[in-house]
């Protein structure tokens, strides 16, 4: 198998384990105020190397942004206006979306659907409003299931015009990396296996692009800890020991805070999620944050480390209360339009027949003569990388409502993102969903159902898929177009 054979107790460490590198938590300032209501960035996209199991570990070839990985956070006050001059360094076209963002069509970085590719040396100014408040990320839509495992992610914040009350703002980019036992990335040279099972997963887990390591906090304070799931297939499932976090956010959007259920955070890739973590420990004592994968194999993502007490007693704190909502338009579930969406195919449950390219063909057939594995709705949509956006799995008119269930026939689980929207996440398994949150991305168990509700209210054409990436690559996406 190519990779790190990973044990238990290499897992709880990362590859890196005699290292110990240290972990570089990314803390939010206070942002001041922009400058005639405009944030200006640069984006380049290079070839490059970083140390991904610790400063004393091998290097690893990666593509950057900016030199790093995660690229530098990309910042906003809500309200303000958002320019990003992305430059191509690499030998292949790529773009840039930006997940969970509501802005113009034209923006969203899909190739050959929302813009042409951005090819080696060229550049594009992506530019927009952030309507929305919230912990947002970008990444490639070209080529994606390569791209993002090679490293190209980052961070998107747009900061509340009154954000709750904490005393320090923290982001973890979370990832998983298939490395090699010399610490190179592994080739990608399994795509029909990772295509038609769970996607590819890695063997060795970061934040902020280093493996486990500490993270200093203090008796007494009160963290917002910001995570964002950028790995191409890692469902993470984490654990706070010592710890009850209250999650207080799911992509970008706030909610009543609450604790997790059974005490674990689940969150899919493409997701994000807000917790608001009192640090209740004392000092010298130290406490770890544990991804448990269902196969059975436990990382640690971090040890969250006491130092000294704080000066001055610790003052009583109330529980978490809810931050102003996005400016979101509600759907109207009593004259919305009503529709399915299926998800079929993969190994295991198997795909009998599609429709791809208007041709019905067998499972046989899709896989190995044009590399398809699942479907929507009986249909096998080709790659948008290759310029055949086929054509709209729906057709809404601008401001209609839609509720749309989604069912996941298939023996693996699928996180479903939509583009250019937030819906409301009414049920799952026909069941009222606790509290009803705003979400871009809703993850479907296997045999699992979902019904989600919107208003069509942004015009063009917008994506559909599933964000474990080698899914989206062999067939599981689509497009619906706002007229």
């Amino acid at each position: 198998m190519t990779g790190l054979p990973v044990t238990r107790r290499r897992a709880l460490a990362g590859i890196g384990a005699a290292v110990g590198a240290a972990l570089v938590s990314v803390a939010l300032p206070p942002l001041a105020r922009a400058k005639d209501s405009l944030r200006e960035y640069r984006l380049k996209a290079t070839p490059d190397t970083a140390r991904l199991v610790g400063p004393d570990g091998p290097e690893t070839t990666i593509w950057a942004y900016n030199g790093s990985t995660p690229g530098p956070v990309i910042r906003a006050r809500q309200g303000e206006r958002i320019r990003v001059l992305f430059e191509n360094a690499l030998a292949q076209p790529s773009t840039i979306h930006w997940h969970g963002i509501r802005l113009p069509n034209a923006m969203d970085g899909v190739p050959f659907l929302t813009q042409a590719p951005v090819k080696p040396g060229e550049t594009f100014a992506y530019e927009f409003d952030a309507q929305d408040a919230g912990t947002f990320w970008c990444h490639p839509h070209f080529n994606s299931s390569e791209q993002v495992a090679m490293g190209l992610a980052g961070a998107l914040i747009v900061d509340e015009p009154a954000p709750p009350a904490v005393d320090r703002d923290v982001l973890w980019v979370i990832d998983d990396w298939r490395l090699t036992r010399e610490g190179a990335i592994a080739p990608f040279d399994r795509p029909f296996h990772d295509m038609f099972h769970g996607g590819r997963f890695g063997n060795t887990v970061t934040v902020n692009g280093r493996i486990a390591g500490d993270a200093p906090v203090t008796s007494g304070e009160r963290i917002r800890l910001r995570l964002v799931n950028v790995a191409n297939a890692r469902i993470f499932r984490l654990t706070f020991t010592g710890h009850r976090p209250w999650l207080a956010a799911i992509d970008g959007h706030p909610i009543p805070p609450r604790r997790f259920e059974e005490g674990q955070l689940i969150i899919a890739p493409g997701s994000r999620a807000d917790l608001i973590i009192d640090m209740e420990g004392k000092p010298g004592e130290r406490f770890s944050v544990i991804d448990d994968a269902p196969e059975g194999i436990r990382y640690s993502l971090a040890d969250l480390t006491y130092g000294p007490a704080a000066e001055g007693p610790a003052g009583e704190r109330s529980d978490p209360a809810i931050w102003a909502a996005n400016p979101v338009a509600e759907p109207d579930l009593a004259t919305a339009t009503r529709l399915s969406l299926d998800m079929e195919g993969g190994a295991m449950s198997g795909l009998e027949s599609a429709l791809y390219k208007g041709e019905k063909l067998t499972g046989r057939e899709l896989a190995r003569n044009h590399g398809m594995a699942w479907s929507f709705n009986g249909v096998v949509h080709p790659p948008m990388t290759y310029g055949e956006p086929s054509h709209p799995m729906f057709t809404f008119k601008k401001g209609e409502s839609v509720v749309l269930t989604v069912r996941n026939k298939t023996a693996f689980p699928h996180p479903v993102h939509l583009h250019g929207h937030t819906f409301r996440l009414l049920a799952r398994n026909g069941k009222p969903a606790p509290d009803r949150p705003w979400q871009d991305t809703v993850l479907l168990p296997v045999d699992g159902e979902a019904e989600i509700a919107f208003v069509a209210d942004n015009p063009g054409d917008w994506m559909l898929h599933c964000h474990i990436l080698e899914h989206q690559k062999s067939g599981m996406m689509g497009y619906f177009k706002v007229a």
